[in-house]
């Protein structure tokens, strides 16, 4: 590794994005530091520095700071289900520590990921922009501590010290990816899809090359010396809201999987919701709920954001449009709904 460059640590590296992160870092010839709970063999074969530690134990996080000058912080407690307390140990108690680690070892630069989910208020969210503020009632503990985690890294960011920047990437797909879209697929397939609501909700996603741009913008962002995006949150997409539905509906087609046509009412899936999230609460029952009052105003409401800041101030710009990105994914969405299920990632 050269060491004459400073190191970049990326934080949740076994990750999809985090991983995304670290190769194409990697691929610049930039030194990297990959930070996980789990073994990273291949991001080792392509020549990262690996290191595991307990994300939310500053002291252990120290020796991972040497030398570091800039800080993707990734890594998190997704999912729509599990123990309050796992969620508040990775995405408050871990954010928090890779703050003061970050500013104990001099770091310059701080990218936090963080989600739209943190602006949750059961509403639709149509075309929204940064100046919506952060939700208050949230009914899952994953929105919730990730809006949490993201006051606390905003609120590290000094411009003469460590400086800091929030972005949220909404709906990750792309190769590599072993959970949005190949769930969605599987439960197509297997009968236990349902059209949440009128089925006319629009959504923004985005493309996993593009979601690596713009970290790796945020990043430029923060070391120009007339930069406005300190201490500011983006929202990250690509661009181009879809109609969920008709969206998953032609991607099934592709797949030769029958359409969803089955309608569910939002007041019907909530109450679903809440009796599973019931049962499920008594610890009886394993895995995660088949709907909660959460995932089912998701799958019904509209939630596509304004990235006209991400533009201006970082010089994002989506690359890879939603056509060219669902060719790009579709070899890989077949090989990955062909493997076993596996138990969704419960880190990122």
């Amino acid at each position: 590794m050269n060491q004459r460059q400073p190191i970049t640590l990326v934080t949740g590296a076994s990750g999809f994005l985090g991983g995304a992160i670290c190769r194409r870092l990697l691929a610049e010839g930039r030194p990297v530091r990959a930070l996980s709970r789990s073994p990273m063999p291949a991001l080792e074969k392509l020549g990262a520095e690996t290191v595991r530690a307990d994300i939310a134990d500053t002291a252990s996080l120290a020796p991972a700071m040497v030398g570091v000058g800039t800080v993707f912080h990734v890594a998190a407690r997704v999912g729509v289900w599990g123990p309050k307390r796992a969620f508040e140990h990775t995405n408050i108690d871990g954010t928090l520590a890779v703050l003061e680690a970050a500013r104990r070892g001099g770091v310059g630069r701080l990218v936090f990921t963080s989600s739209p989910s943190v602006v949750f208020n059961d509403r639709d969210l149509a075309g929204v922009d940064e100046s919506i503020p952060l939700g208050t009632d949230f009914p899952a503990h994953y929105p919730r501590t990730k809006a949490e985690a993201e006051r606390l890294a905003l609120a590290a960011h000094r411009p003469d010290g460590l400086r800091v920047v929030a972005l949220r990437p909404h709906l990750i797909f792309g190769p590599g990816d072993m959970n949005l879209l190949p769930r969605v697929v599987r439960r197509a397939r297997a009968g236990r899809l349902r059209i949440v609501g009128t089925g006319k909700n629009r959504v923004d996603l985005t493309y996993i090359d593009n979601a690596v741009d713009a970290h790796l913008a945020a990043e430029r962002a923060l070391a120009a010396p007339e930069s406005r995006c300190g201490g500011r949150a983006y929202f990250i997409t690509n661009g181009e809201p879809v109609e969920l539905w008709p969206w998953i509906n032609a991607l099934l087609a592709r797949l030769g999987i029958p359409p969803v046509t089955r309608h569910l009412s939002l007041a019907a899936a909530r109450r679903i919701g809440a009796v599973c999230e019931a049962l499920w609460a008594t610890g009886l029952l394993p895995g995660e709920p088949p709907m909660t009052r959460f995932v089912a105003s998701e799958l019904a409401k509209d939630h596509w954001f304004d990235i006209t800041a991400a533009r201006r101030d970082l010089g994002y710009e989506p690359r890879v449009n939603m056509a060219d990105a669902l060719e790009k994914t579709l070899p890989a969405l077949r090989e990955a709904i062909a493997r076993p299920e596996a138990q969704p990632s419960r880190s990122r």
